[in-house]
């Protein structure tokens, strides 16, 4: 896809969100499924299912996806999505790259063993390496577009209101 194709797909799209600003507020839902043996969680991907359990360090095996490395791997893949589109846009050849997510995590917190300890991720970071003849503005330019429009990124960075909302079926049991 070269950027007059970009534009070309996008263009209608953009127009419709000027114009009907309410058109382009979607709400994207993910659906885990809860067993009712192991501490696990299947979740519906769109494209597959993934059983989602423990991570090592928790107590699991291992076999399981941990979601702590689904959300960096939503992360990678946003961030590279953003990075592809905008290369595109630009004009900027990309022959290949890898992109890198990498969080830290003290496990006391999570498991309760430190109140001191935080739940979740300290701290991560989001790595780039570019195969690229782009010059060091070109590509300085295309990391700040990519982390101005990634959406995984700027919802980790800006921390959105987050709810929990309880439907019990079964009450009694």
């Amino acid at each position: 896809m070269d950027a007059d194709e970009l534009r070309a797909l996008q263009s209608p799209l953009k127009a419709r969100y000027r114009e009907q600003p309410g058109a382009g507020l979607i709400t994207l839902r993910a659906i885990g499924s809860l067993g009712a043996e192991a501490v696990a969680c299947k979740v519906e991907t769109g494209r597959a299912l993934v059983t989602a359990g423990l991570h090592p360090a928790t107590g699991g095996d291992g076999s399981l996806a941990c979601s702590g490395d689904m959300l960096l791997e939503a992360l990678v893949a946003c961030a590279g999505v953003t990075l592809r589109a905008v290369a595109t846009s630009l004009s900027i050849p990309i022959h290949g790259g890898t992109v890198t997510a990498e969080g830290d995590l003290d496990f006391r917190g999570t498991l309760g063993v430190s109140k001191e300890a935080p739940v979740g991720f300290r701290e991560i970071r989001l790595g780039f390496e570019l195969d690229t003849a782009a010059t060091p503005e070109q590509v300085a330019k295309l990391l700040e577009l990519t982390e101005r429009y990634c959406v995984v990124y700027q919802t980790l960075r800006s921390s959105p209101a987050l709810r929990t909302h309880r439907l019990v079926s079964n009450p009694g049991l």
